[in-house]
């Protein structure tokens, strides 16, 4: 394998292709949106800067990296000679389904198939196109290029082929891998899910601050970062998403806080927006509720 397209450049996606470049394969990352693309380009070369600045690359490797990456518009011709399709795009059914249409129609008869996603289930997605046992679910965690693991979950129909092959793709991209099968959630969004939701409700009930509530967390639990934190990290919306999906797969323990729901609708949807349970254009100082 060494011909990966990473479809979608948002967030996950250029991070995806960084980190595809860097491991040596030479990677297409697409959008129809052109001024996305762009600023995934920009946002790339910031990144391959960073990485310079700190040793985690040497020019050397941040140059062949570079030269690893191209950028498309143009969905079928990107795909006409992938290995490895990594999509990441947003965690909308519709969308996914329009991609992996083209794909099947595009990508060669021995291309394998990845969705990017946090929750929603590689079987599924297998059923918009007709290739049921090379295709599988790559949960990347965001920022992808720090974070170590990537989650590969199996569907109903994944061979064991597929699921070796894209476990050794991701490793080649310097991660650790767990393989698991389909189950709502998988195992990383069903833990952090009910601890971020928990921690709404915290908030809601007047039980302490967001500040004490993360600090409590992190230094009583060990974790890296509060849940608020977390939340305001990986977008308030798309965790609402997730826990309106668990809710309907998994039932009552998944229901959203409705403070998390109140903030969405309010357009706090974290660092992304300025604001979500911070505050990120006053010096990262708390909202007031």
């Amino acid at each position: 394998m060494n011909n990966i397209t990473v479809v979608g450049s948002g967030v996950m996606g250029r991070g995806i292709a960084y980190v595809s470049a860097v491991g040596g394969f030479s990677v297409t990352l697409v959008d129809v949106n052109q001024s996305a693309l762009k600023n995934a380009e920009a946002e790339l070369n910031t990144i391959f800067e960073k990485s310079l600045s700190r040793g985690k690359l040497s020019n050397e490797e941040a140059q062949q990296a570079k030269s690893n990456l191209q950028f498309s518009s143009d969905l079928s011709s990107a795909v006409s000679a992938a290995d490895l399709v990594i999509e990441a795009v947003p965690e909308k059914e519709s969308i996914k389904q329009q991609v992996f249409e083209v794909l099947e129609q595009y990508a060669p008869a021995d291309c394998l198939f990845a969705t990017n996603t946090s929750t929603m289930s590689p079987t599924e997605i297998a059923s918009y196109a007709k290739r049921p046992d090379k295709t599988i679910a790559m949960h990347f965690f965001n920022p992808v290029h720090k974070m170590p693991l990537v989650e590969i979950i199996r569907g109903l129909e994944t061979s064991n082929e597929t699921a070796e092959a894209v476990r050794k793709a991701a490793e080649r991209m310097g991660k650790e891998t767990v393989v698991i099968n389909e189950f709502p959630g998988f195992v990383t969004s069903r833990i952090s899910a009910l601890v971020g939701n928990e921690a709404f409700y915290m908030l809601q009930e007047g039980l302490g601050t967001p500040e004490e509530i993360d600090k409590a967390i992190k230094l009583g639990l060990n974790y890296p970062m509060g849940p608020f934190e977390l939340v305001d990290l990986v977008g308030l919306d798309a965790r609402l998403n997730n826990l309106n999906y668990l809710h309907e797969k998994l039932g009552e323990k998944y229901r959203p806080a409705p403070l998390l729901e109140q903030y969405v609708k309010a357009g706090r949807l974290g660092r992304k927006s300025g604001r979500g349970v911070y505050d990120y254009t006053k010096d990262k100082e708390l909202v007031k509720k």
